[in-house]
C-alpha cells in the first residue's frame, strides 16, 4: 500500500452562510479576517449542478481560510437532529487571554451571547454563534506542547480505553 499524502495543514473549512454579506460583517469587522477571494459560479464545478452560490474566503493569520457558501436562497444551514449544540464548531486560535478578553468584550458589545471564559486545563476558551449557527470557539493555550505531551503520554490508549467503554456499555 502506497504511503498518504503529507498533509501541509488546513487550506479551508467551508459552511453554508444564510447571507455572505452579514457573514463578512461577522468574520472581517467582528473577528478582524480579511475577506480574501470571492467567487461566483452559476454550477457547482465538482459536480456540474447547475447551482448559483457565491463561495467567500477569510484569511487567517497561518495563511488558511473560513469559507462560506451563500446559496441565494437566504438559509442558514440546520443543525443535526441527532447531535447537540455544543458538538459541531470550530476553534479559532487568539495569541493570549488579553486577546480573549478583548475578543469577548467586543462581540458582547456588538450584541452577541458568549459563553466563557472557559478553563479546559490546557487552554481558555469563549465560545460564539455566528450568524449562520455555526460555533465558534475563540481558544488561547496555557500549556507548552511539553507540558500537554506529559499529562497526556499515550493517546492511543487513551482511545482504546474509551473503545472499550463504550463496547461495555452496549
Amino acid at each position: 500500500m502506497t504511503p498518504p499524502p503529507p498533509i501541509r495543514g488546513l487550506h479551508h473549512f467551508a459552511w453554508r452562510c444564510r447571507d455572505a454579506e452579514e457573514t463578512r460583517a461577522f468574520y472581517e469587522d467582528l473577528l478582524g479576517l480579511p475577506l480574501a477571494h470571492v467567487i461566483h459560479n452559476p454550477r457547482v464545478p465538482s459536480t456540474g449542478e447547475e447551482t448559483p452560490h457565491l463561495h467567500i474566503f477569510f484569511r487567517m493569520g497561518d495563511g488558511s481560510f473560513l469559507a462560506f457558501f451563500d446559496l441565494g436562497d437566504g438559509q442558514g444551514p440546520l443543525p443535526s437532529p441527532n447531535t447537540p449544540e455544543w458538538v459541531t464548531h470550530i476553534a479559532l486560535e487568539v495569541p493570549d487571554e488579553a486577546a480573549l478578553l478583548a475578543a469577548k468584550a467586543r462581540l458582547e458589545a456588538a450584541g452577541h451571547r458568549v459563553v466563557g471564559v472557559t478553563d479546559h486545563h490546557f487552554i481558555k476558551s469563549i465560545y460564539v454563534f455566528d450568524p449562520n449557527g455555526l460555533r465558534v470557539e475563540l481558544t488561547t493555550r496555557t500549556l507548552e506542547e511539553e507540558e500537554l505531551a506529559a499529562r497526556a503520554p499515550d493517546p492511543h490508549a487513551r482511545l482504546a480505553a474509551w473503545t472499550a467503554e463504550k463496547a461495555a456499555r452496549a
